[in-house]
């Protein structure tokens, strides 16, 4: 998690630092116990929530994804691990991610880190490159569902003026939404080849030989005759290109 430091740090500014004023200043005053005790759980809580919170205004939900989606085309449970493709799924989401949580920085927390800026103003002038970012990926049709369903205002022409808890879920059901669409152009070559498998199978009269293990030896030496671990992540990350 350590390449979701700027983030995690801009949601602490926002969610923890008034917290983290009062909590001080309660332990260094005469505040109950029980208030003090009651402060200390909410910012434990939200330092806690941060790390959850970074990754899902980011492109990790449609890495990981498609990644998950992969595995399971190629018909192995266990390879790669879970934990792989996690990590695999933080790093791409780092590499594309990178002049976004650069750009938090330099506008909001180092600001913030010299105290030039109150933790509120870094927390506005942090979050706008992960808004932007997040409009470029939304589809309006998404937000437009949300806040019909929400009986809350139409979406303005504008998206930048738009709220982020209506933001955030709209991205988050649009990265899933394309992660299912790419899953589902890479899924269709694994699921000939089980097809052709079948075929043969059945044509020599083998029905009680599973297809599914034949065709495993093929579809991975399909893969990775094709490199498709690389050509997978390269259309991930150009897919996240400008323009």
């Amino acid at each position: 998690m350590a390449a979701f430091v700027p983030l995690i740090a801009l949601l602490t500014l926002w969610g923890g630092g008034a917290q983290a004023q009062d909590v001080l200043i309660d332990f260094g005053g005469d505040g109950s116990l029980s208030l003090r005790t009651v402060q200390l759980f909410i910012l434990v809580t939200v330092l806690s929530l941060a790390p959850g919170l970074a990754i899902m205004v980011t492109c990790f939900p449609f890495m990981v994804t498609v990644l998950s989606i992969l595995r399971q085309a190629i018909g192995v449970q266990q390879a790669p691990p879970n934990m792989m493709i996690v990590s695999l799924a933080l790093f791409l989401t780092y590499f594309v991610m990178e002049p976004v949580f650069q750009e938090a920085w330099s506008n909001g927390i180092q600001p913030a880190l010299d105290g030039d800026i109150a933790p509120e103003l870094a927390f506005t002038r942090g979050i706008e490159p992960f808004r932007d970012f997040m409009i470029g990926r939304t589809n309006p049709d998404t937000l437009r569902l949300l806040t019909d369903a929400a009986g809350r205002p139409a979406p303005p022409q504008d998206l930048t003026q738009i709220e982020l808890p209506v933001l955030v879920p709209g991205f988050l059901l649009s990265e899933i939404q394309r992660g299912f669409e790419v899953g589902f152009l890479v899924f269709l070559p694994f699921l000939i080849i089980d097809l052709v498998i079948a075929a043969i199978l059945m044509s020599m009269g083998m029905m009680m030989v599973p297809p599914v293990v034949v065709s495993l030896p093929f579809k991975l030496a399909f893969f990775v005759l094709a490199d498709g671990w690389s050509l997978l992540a390269g259309a991930m990350i150009r897919g996240y290109g400008p323009g």
